[in-house]
């Protein structure tokens, strides 16, 4: 007998159809014998919606910032919902289920709203429930923080919601459900010939994730890479007993293919800012880093070019679409005490980036990288790189053709040699 956690998001229990067949999947599991927990998102839409209805009262302020506290107990209900109609429909087919909201675990967070972080996860009530043979319907993406209010994990948090689950409960797998049948070599919506991986890295994946790719939410690559605990990626779509083999999420060293790149990921959630004639000494950078930390803000990318005059530079860097006003109020607030002269945005940009663990011991990755974007004319704004990706900056009336044109000059569309091992 396993302790499995499932996770389902929210086109997988968009509608009662598709809860219902989601009970007959987690009905299968727990007939083989196995303690099941499952992890709901909120149905397709609805953050969405309750999202808008906090924007739409927030644009009667002049302030304009939400009154986060409470965003965060709005947007959390969705996934009450979800939770409660899915141990109903568990309960119809004759199985003992129970819904478990993030306050009732307890999940606990530190007081960031709106993009908690997890500290804790209490399985005292949970992990014997589970074990007397109740399911664990858990409504994700939620918690609470250390006043008593209810938290949210952030766009994608029930992915994170249940890898800390599973870790907690010392689970054998965590199974994300989802629309898609795995993880693929790219969008397959924007490459046709984008190829689902059987196994991939928890360092790429991680590197995925981050930039851009939506099958997983960073943070749960990270807790599950950490407490060595395998993922499955897999079709919610599949029918009781159809094959369903989905990508498996593990250590580099069980990964099953060897190539030099194995993704390309892009996102759309990117604003850019440069800085013009920020003074050009030791520690300005730093002054920079500061206020976005202070207001809150994550900076991705950073290049810092000469200006026409010697003593002054400017400086570029990326933030996510949703924090640019912020951004830009903070660097406005702190504009004398970080000494440059004016401030440009732009949002109509993307980031698009190769990603492979293969880097690390191959040369020319970035050659053909830049070959293929320079033979479709496409510029290049801002370059960031690690050990196993290349990112770049560029408009994004280009997105579709770089995807296209970096997944073919890396032929992930054909499959890659199995690994050897050496006799």
């Amino acid at each position: 007998m396993a302790r499995i956690v499932m996770k389902f998001g929210g086109t997988s229990v968009a509608n009662l159809e598709r809860i219902r067949h989601v009970a007959s999947l987690v009905a299968e599991e727990a007939k083989e014998g196995n303690e099941v927990a499952v992890v709901v998102s909120a149905m397709s839409g609805e953050t969405n919606r309750l999202v808008a209805l906090v924007d739409a009262l927030d644009a009667d302020s002049n302030q304009g910032t939400a009154i986060e506290d409470e965003y965060d107990s709005i947007v959390a209900s969705g996934e009450q919902v979800t939770s409660g109609l899915l141990a109903i429909a568990l309960r119809r087919r004759g199985l003992r289920a129970r819904s478990w909201l993030g306050w009732q675990i307890p999940l606990r967070t530190d007081m960031a709203h709106s993009k908690a972080r997890i500290a804790e996860i209490e399985s005292s009530a949970i992990g014997p429930s589970m074990k007397a043979g109740n399911i664990a319907v858990v409504a994700g993406f939620q918690g609470v923080n250390e006043e008593g209010r209810i938290s949210t994990l952030g766009r994608g948090g029930s992915d994170t919601s249940a890898v800390a689950l599973a870790v907690a409960l010392k689970a054998d797998r965590c199974d994300i459900y989802t629309d898609v049948d795995g993880i693929y070599t790219t969008d397959p919506r924007i490459a046709k010939d984008a190829r689902r991986l059987n196994r991939i890295a928890f360092e790429e994946m991680l590197e995925l994730a981050s930039l851009g790719a939506k099958v997983l939410q960073t943070r749960s690559v990270e807790l599950a890479m950490n407490n060595n605990l395998p993922i499955r990626v897999l079709t919610s779509m599949a029918e009781v007993g159809d094959p369903n083999p989905g990508t498996l999420v593990c250590h580099e060293d069980e990964t099953m293919e060897e190539r030099v790149v194995s993704g390309v990921a892009y996102s759309r959630d990117e604003s850019q800012i440069t800085l013009l004639r920020l003074k050009d000494k030791p520690g300005m950078v730093a002054k920079v880093c500061k206020a976005m930390a202070d207001a809150n803000v994550i900076v991705d990318m950073i290049v810092q070019g000469i200006s026409k005059s010697d003593s002054a530079a400017n400086l570029t860097f990326t933030v996510g679409k949703r924090d640019l006003d912020k951004a830009l109020a903070a660097l406005e607030a702190a504009k004398q005490s970080i000494g440059f002269e004016a401030v440009k945005s732009d949002s109509d940009v993307t980031k698009v980036s190769v990603v492979g663990i293969g880097m690390r011991s191959h040369t020319g990755v970035a050659q053909t990288m830049f070959e293929a974007l320079a033979e479709r004319n496409i510029n290049v704004k801002v370059i960031a790189t690690s050990e196993i990706k290349i990112s770049v900056l560029i408009d994004a009336e280009y997105t579709e053709l770089a995807v296209r044109a970096l997944h073919s000059a890396f032929e992930l569309d054909k499959a890659a040699p199995p690994k050897v091992s050496a006799p």
